[in-house]
């Protein structure tokens, strides 16, 4: 997942980014609200995390200005405050989830993933991600076709997570490089070509069947659609 940490801890941000990062996903971290705009501007996100209280503006103040422009990406509040009333004013403003400092890091992974789930043509059970003859353990990081398995780079995994997480979405070129590789990073468009070419020939080489598609002039899809550009 694209995540949107809003932490001004200087010690907790940088923790929880490598933290969560280890966890493939793709992180964001910012530590004074005045940047919180730019970055909403300049990329798109499938969850945010945010601090309470924090000095310029608090996260409650965020996660209300967010909902009253519509902004429905989930919310995952982290504060000290754990009194029921507090809870309920975080609810209320629109949080999807609350968790109270100190927390397990455990914790914080299970509700990180339970926020970011998202209704797709992919099932998901158990940690699993399945579409056709694809399975994707976010748990174990094992990927599968069929009864063979991959073996994939810790780039091509997220590569791929983002595509099935997504299935029968095409997404462009720039929501690739915002979700895996960062809003921030130097990766150029043909990088980007060059490492799926290369996670589609680990997924549907020797495979009749193709999953991963070229949609010519904007992106890729994982479709099971034998009528997209597989060029």
């Amino acid at each position: 997942m694209h995540i949107l940490l809003i932490e001004d801890d200087l010690k907790l941000g940088p923790l929880l980014h490598y933290k969560l990062s280890q966890e493939y996903h793709t992180v964001d971290w910012v530590s004074d609200t005045d940047l919180v705009e730019d970055y909403l501007q300049k990329s798109s996100y499938d969850l945010y995390i945010l601090d309470w209280m924090m000095p310029k503006k608090s996260g409650l103040e965020i996660c209300e200005e967010l909902r009253k422009r519509k902004d429905t990406t989930p919310v995952l509040m982290l504060t000290a405050r754990d009194s029921v009333s507090d809870r309920v004013k975080g609810l209320n403003t629109g949080a999807d989830d609350y968790l109270v400092k100190p927390f397990a890091f455990e914790e914080l992974f299970a509700r990180v993933n339970a926020l970011g789930r998202r209704t797709n043509l992919a099932v998901f059970q158990d940690e699993i991600y399945t579409f056709g003859d694809l399975t994707v353990n976010t748990q174990t990081h094992e990927v599968r076709r069929g009864d063979v398995p991959l073996s994939l780079t810790k780039k091509e995994f997220q590569l791929i997570l983002l595509f099935i997480r997504h299935a029968e979405q095409t997404l462009s070129r720039d929501q690739i490089l915002d979700q895996v590789w960062g809003v921030d990073s130097a990766i150029t468009p043909n990088a980007i070509d060059a490492a799926i070419k290369l996670l589609r020939k680990k997924v549907d080489h020797g495979f009749e069947h193709k999953l991963i598609h070229s949609i010519r002039g904007i992106g890729y899809r994982l479709s099971n659609s034998q009528e997209n550009s597989h060029v």
